[in-house]
């Protein structure tokens, strides 16, 4: 049996709610630790760690919050020091899930400046950077998965400000991909369709006319539901996976086909 100091570690950010929650657990199922982050809900965070640690698995939450830049040495300052005193000495993790945000259709009309710096600082430039401090501490054979959005190729009226920092971010794991392959290090995005979670005011889990609107559109004939995703995050950091870089593959069970 592999021991525990042999067990892999995933940093799962925003997995203290949603989707993030569920690839957070998903990936202790399958056998990894896991360090989850959330923003301001640390008893959600803690509540996630009990769940890990009921399957017989090792968490830790921290507070995290991609808007602000100049945290990021920080956080993974503070990260260094969990890992050795709570993962047997670690020094590295081996996967990287890019999963925290926010949602807000804004028209373009009516979009700020301040809209901008915070849609941005979340979804590309935190994600940017946290990616690259990550990857000084991520093991060679690792991997990054960045949760993008199928609202940036399927024109989601009010989203064009958030689909556009997806699209960067889609652009980047390609990079990061190209750069870090020879490492043995992949990236590759997710994009997922509508699912009913908290996401975006639970705009779509408070709208029964919105919810009928995707399932019509979707050849699966529903909605996902967060394992959906979580699934495919953990299918992305496992060996199985481990030829896959450098793509974008789109969970939302078959929309607009």
């Amino acid at each position: 049996m592999t021991s525990d100091r042999l067990k892999k570690i995933a940093l799962v950010t925003g997995g203290n709610r949603g989707l993030g929650k569920d690839m957070a657990l998903s990936l202790a199922r399958a056998g990894m630790d896991v360090v989850l982050t959330f923003n301001s809900n640390r008893a959600e965070g803690e509540a996630v760690v009990e769940e890990i640690q009921a399957l017989g698995g090792r968490a830790v939450a921290l507070a995290f919050d991609l808007t602000d830049i100049s945290a990021i040495d920080g956080f993974i300052d503070q990260l260094k020091t969990v890992l050795r005193e709570r993962f047997d000495g670690a020094e590295r993790i081996d996967f990287l899930v890019n999963n925290a945000g926010v949602g807000r259709a804004i028209p373009i009309d009516q979009l700020t400046e301040a809209d901008f710096d915070m849609f941005a600082n979340v979804h590309f430039k935190g994600v940017l950077f946290l990616t690259q401090k990550a990857l000084r501490m991520t093991n060679d054979g690792g991997g990054v998965v960045f949760i993008t959005a199928a609202a940036d190729r399927y024109n989601v009226p009010g989203y064009g400000l958030y689909a556009s920092c997806k699209g960067a971010i889609e652009v980047f794991s390609r990079y990061v991909a190209k750069e870090y392959g020879p490492r043995g290090i992949r990236a590759n995005t997710l994009a997922p369709g509508g699912v009913a979670t908290d996401f975006a005011g639970a705009a779509i889990r408070n709208t029964p006319a919105l919810q009928q609107m995707v399932i019509a559109q979707t050849a699966m004939s529903r909605l996902a539901e967060p394992h959906d995703i979580g699934g495919l995050v953990t299918l992305l950091c496992s060996d199985d996976a481990r030829w896959l870089t450098g793509q974008r593959l789109e969970a939302t069970g078959g929309y607009n086909l």
